[in-house]
């Protein structure tokens, strides 16, 4: 076991009741347990999920309340609990580290983490960079890669290219060689034709008219829907017959399987929580963010940030910002 030297107690914003405004308090700081290490966290990566949770909305991810939110962090690692080999003090990491499934979350000044979630920070990112990359880099790398095999030389179609999942989708779909196309508003294809995508405006073309345009009517290899609902939908319009795959990280709700059949294509679905939920399969994290480390000390994956800078006590406002689709690129606090 490594120790270095802590206060005895730390700032973490609680969240008493769903849907009220969080309290900054001060808690002792927790102590590593066997397989973990304590992060002194630098930056929390606020997401979606989050602000569903705050609310109460998100139930699939079994918070309960007091507690500490947010799923993301970098920071650096103070000490090791028993029989953690893989970091030492003082180095640099990040992860999805916890905020679900009664796990402290990120929106405070360190966490208790099992060392599995974790990676050694990117070294040419910043600790704001590297905390926002960890949940949509996980749910890209587990649709692309783990669900679809994605290849070199096969269209992928991104739904929602230039949102948090949408938009390191594009990067890492380009880093295996394949030709990206990516819906979005009309206020977002300059985003989308920025990270290497052919845009493609939702509102002014049908999927008939798009998948006749960039695939002569075939159908995309890939359709990555990180939108749901009626996107899903109309993923399964978009897809290659037979060979096609369509990947959702948000296949909620009724949707008819009908055009997908009619196409012989298939489907999955990707649910980034279930690890942290169930304890198993947690070094595939750590396993995945050392993927997207080496991509983005190669120059081929960095997260777009939202430009304005926010601490800890001003968690609220991140919140808020997010809710009201305010944000251009992945909003971080500083802690």
């Amino acid at each position: 076991m490594q120790t270095a030297q802590t206060n005895n107690y730390m700032k973490a914003m609680v969240l008493e009741n769903y849907g009220e405004a969080f309290k900054l308090k001060e808690l002792p700081v927790p102590a590593p347990a066997k397989g973990q290490v304590l992060v002194r966290i630098a930056a929390s990566g606020i997401n979606p999920l989050d602000t569903k949770i705050k609310r109460g909305e998100g139930k699939h991810a079994k918070q309960l309340v007091p507690a500490i939110l947010g799923l993301d962090l970098a920071g650096v690692v103070v000490s090791t609990g028993e029989g953690v080999t893989s970091f030492k003090t003082g180095d640099e990491v990040y992860g999805m580290a916890g905020g679900i499934g009664g796990r402290q979350g990120t929106l405070a000044e360190y966490a208790a983490v099992d060392a599995d979630l974790l990676a050694l920070k990117p070294a040419n990112l910043s600790m704001r960079e590297a905390a926002a990359l960890p949940l949509v880099f996980i749910t890209a790398w587990e649709g692309l890669v783990d669900r679809a095999n994605v290849k070199a030389d096969q269209r992928v179609l991104i739904h929602g290219g230039a949102g948090g999942i949408g938009h390191v989708a594009i990067q890492l779909a380009r880093s295996f060689g394949a030709s990206v196309f990516a819906t979005g508003s009309s206020k977002s294809l300059q985003v989308i034709e920025s990270l290497g995508a052919t845009p493609i405006d939702y509102n002014s073309l049908s999927v008939k008219d798009y998948v006749e345009k960039y695939t002569a009517g075939e159908g995309f290899d890939i359709v990555f829907d990180t939108v749901g609902g009626e996107t899903l939908d109309k993923s399964f319009e978009a897809v290659r017959n037979y060979t096609g795959h369509v990947v959702s990280a948000l296949g909620w709700g009724s949707h008819s399987l009908a055009p997908l059949s009619f196409r012989g294509a298939t489907y999955s679905g990707v649910f980034t929580l279930l690890p942290m939920l169930t304890g198993k399969g947690m070094k595939h994290h750590g396993d995945i963010l050392r993927e997207a480390a080496r991509l983005a000390e190669n120059g081929q994956l960095k997260p777009l940030l939202d430009k304005r800078t926010l601490a800890l006590g001003e968690a609220e406002a991140a919140y808020k910002a997010i809710e009201s689709g305010a944000t251009t690129g992945k909003l971080v606090v500083n802690i």
